[in-house]
Parts: structure tokens; sequence; C-alpha cells
């Protein structure tokens, strides 16, 4: 979602500090030199919730410096989201904080202290990228609008999300996951039919808001390259919504056709979904007329059958096509009729439960779990990213030892002192 109140609710134009040396970024402290495509990046993370710490976590994955700016005492939003809840009691930490803000440092500043607000300014002047999700309006009120921003440092990306745009009839709406859901249409696809709508189960429409936005920040970093100057990227919860409703999209846009809700079926393909056998379900995905006829082979089926002979008949006769799948399924368990749709060519899978997947092999071989040491919680593993990189032998490189989310302002005297704002 995106953040729906301000660091503070100052108003004021307290001066801001002058241009502050361009230090190095790697000549601070004790830190260990960061590795990754990104890693000679600053990101300062203004954000709240999910979407834009999403975005500043696939630059951090990606070797990035993200330096999260959280509000003192309750910092961000996510730190309170439960449960579940982990550790001790004083020192609890939600597990919805730590889905979204590895590889990150944090710093807790009140917005209404001059000092602190100095801080803030000296991180901008020496960052490649800053991210905010605030309602539109609000980093004015601050003395921080994007032309504040661009005079203090011209090379700044800035990515901005909201939850319906920043301009237009309801440029200023606030918004939240499901509400974007709902309004982006989401959800008159998803359920059992077109009378039971429903959210996906993950907030997506944040997760594709961040992704969407961490895809901005670096196409305008490429182009950062030819012209000397940062750009402002916007995107919105509706818009990343919108950007992925495919063939649903146009299928209304181009053939006039409303698509809605209908379970675990495809609209446009059959067979296609989720089949019931004797001890439960199996999915397959026969998206060819060649895998048709593979599959009627290994089930002693005729594909030529009067009114199935074609994708198009198929889907236009759907209930009799899934009765016809499920009786040649009745009489087999799940594992076996797996390991025969396997045998025959057919595309299949079983319907995991979280801990199934966390707990299966081909996840931990493509690196989507991560350990991590927190300085609260000890020994964590995470999901990981999503992405490995290769070199031209074919030999994986590594990208950077991951880091657990921060403490709320965990990392403050080391960046204080960075920017000359005080502290140790």
């Amino acid at each position: 979602m995106t953040d729906q109140t301000d660091l503070t609710d100052q108003t004021d134009q307290t001066d801001l500090t002058d241009q502050a040396d361009q230090t190095d970024l790697t000549d601070q402290a004790d830190r260990a030199p960061r590795t990754g495509p990104l890693s000679d990046l600053l990101v300062v993370d203004l954000t709240r919730a999910l979407a834009g710490p999403h975005a500043t976590q696939m630059l951090g994955d990606l070797g990035a410096r993200v330096v999260k700016v959280e509000a003192p005492g309750s910092g961000d939003d996510t730190r309170g989201w439960g449960p579940p809840f982990v550790g001790e009691p004083d020192a609890r930490q939600s597990t919805y904080f730590l889905c979204t803000n590895r590889n990150k440092e944090s710093i807790a500043l009140d917005l209404k202290d001059a000092a602190d607000k100095d801080v803030l300014v000296g991180l901008v002047e020496r960052a490649d990228v800053l991210v905010e999700n605030f309602r539109t309006g609000v980093l004015e009120r601050l003395g921080l609008g994007i032309e504040e921003l661009m005079r203090r440092n011209p090379r700044l990306v800035v990515l901005s999300i909201t939850g319906f745009g920043h301009d237009g009839p309801e440029g200023g709406r606030a918004g939240y996951d499901q509400i974007a859901q709902g309004e982006a249409g989401l959800m008159s696809l998803t359920g059992s039919g077109p009378d039971d709508p429903q959210r996906v189960g993950v907030p997506i429409a944040d997760l594709l808001s961040g992704m969407y936005g961490a895809y901005g920040i670096l196409a305008a970093l490429h182009e950062r390259d030819v012209t000397g100057r940062g750009q402002v990227v916007r995107t919105s919860l509706l818009a990343s919504v919108v950007g992925v409703h495919a063939f649903q999209g146009t299928r209304w846009t181009v053939a006039g056709e409303v698509g809605r809700a209908q379970g675990n079926h495809h609209p446009s393909i059959a067979p296609y979904g989720l089949f019931r056998c004797r001890d439960g379900a199996v999915q397959i995905a026969l998206g060819s007329e060649g895998l048709w006829r593979k599959f009627c082979a290994g089930f002693g089926l005729d594909p030529d059958t009067e009114g199935m002979a074609t994708n198009g008949e198929r889907v236009a006769r759907r209930e009799d096509v899934i009765a016809l799948v499920e009786q040649a399924f009745a009489d087999w368990d799940a594992e076996p009729l797996l390991a025969r749709l396997a045998e025959v060519g057919v595309p299949a899978g079983k319907v995991r439960t979280l801990d199934e997947v966390y707990e299966w092999d081909q996840v931990a071989s493509q690196g989507l779990l991560v350990d991590v040491e927190h300085p609260s919680l000890g020994a964590l593993t995470l999901p990981g990213p999503p992405l490995r990189f290769f070199d031209a032998e074919g030999t994986e490189v590594t990208r950077r030892d991951h880091v657990a989310p921060p403490l709320l302002d965990q990392h403050a005297d080391e960046i204080r002192a960075w920017v000359g704002g005080g502290g140790a």
C-alpha cells in the first residue's frame, strides 16, 4: 500500500543545509564492500508498508546501499503488523516487516527537528535514488518538493508511488492493496465464479507497484548515464494492476468481452486448470493441440471427439471437458497421476502449502532462501530474491551476502556521522 501518513505533520519551511561533499560510499566506518550491479548506488528510502519497501529491497538485493528513514518511536507501520511476531516481548519483531526490508540500514528522523531534517537533506544530496510513497503534496510541505530535490541534487532519480495516480479526478485518493485490487478489476477476475470476488492471497498490487517502480528506476538511471540528469518516475497501485491485465485487458478493449471470475479453469484454454482425482486434485495445462493429443493418448481418450477436437470447441464446452478429464482421473491417486502425466509429457503439478514450498528441494536449489543473522533474533531464514546471475562460462556469480532487516534506528550513529549531522 502507499503511505497515508507523513513522517511528521511539520508545515513550516526550515532552511536546508548547504550542499554536502560527495563522499565515496565505500569509505565509511568498518563497512564491508558491497557487491552487485548496483553497489555504487545510494538509495534513500522514505517509504512505509509494502509497495515502496519492496522496490527498495529489490535495489538492495542487487547491491545498492539502502538507507531507510523511519519515524521515531514506531518506525515503519509494518513493524506493528501482526501477529505473527517473533522474539522476546520487549524486542519482538513483525514477520511482515521482515519480509520486505532485508539489505537496508535504518535511521529514525523527526522531521520537525531541524538537525534531523538536515540529516535527511545530507542523504538526499549524496543519493542516486529517492523513493517515497507519501500522499501527494507531503514532500512540498516539508520543503522537499521535486524542484527543491532536483536543485539540491540534479542527478537524483525519484520514484513516487501513489494509490491511484498523482493526477486525474481521483489523484489524491488513499491507496491500500485490497481496495486497489477491487478498483482495478482484479477481484472481479478472481474467485470461484462471477458472484464470488476474491482478493489475491498476497498484496499483489503493492508488490507489482514495487516491481514496476524498481524497473522504472533502473531505466531512469540508464538515461542519466546519457544525459547526466535525474528525473521523476511515477507509478501507482492502480497502474500496476491494470498493467498486468494481459489477455483479460485486450479481451475487453479489442473483443468487447468482460472477463469474470470462473474459478480454477482458464477462460481461453481447455483443459487448463485444477482437476479432481481419487485422493485430491492435480493441475494440468494443455496449451497446445499437440499436448491435447499427448494427453488423450496417455489416458485412452479420443482427441477428435465431436465438439472437442480444437481448443475453441473445448472452451465452448468447458464443463463437458472437465467432466471428461475428471472421469479419466477418477481411479488415480495424485502422486502416481502426476508421474503418469510427466511420463506422457503433459505439464502438470500439485497445489502446495507454503510449508511444502519452503521445504521443496527445487526452491532451495534456485537460491530462494537466504540465511541472515538478525541483531536480536539471531539466525533467520528469509525468502530470497528471485534473480540469479551467471558469467559467460555459466558460473553463477554471487552478488552479495544478504543482511537481515534492521532494528529501528540501528544505523543512526554511523549515518549521522557520515552526513555531518551529529552522533558518533
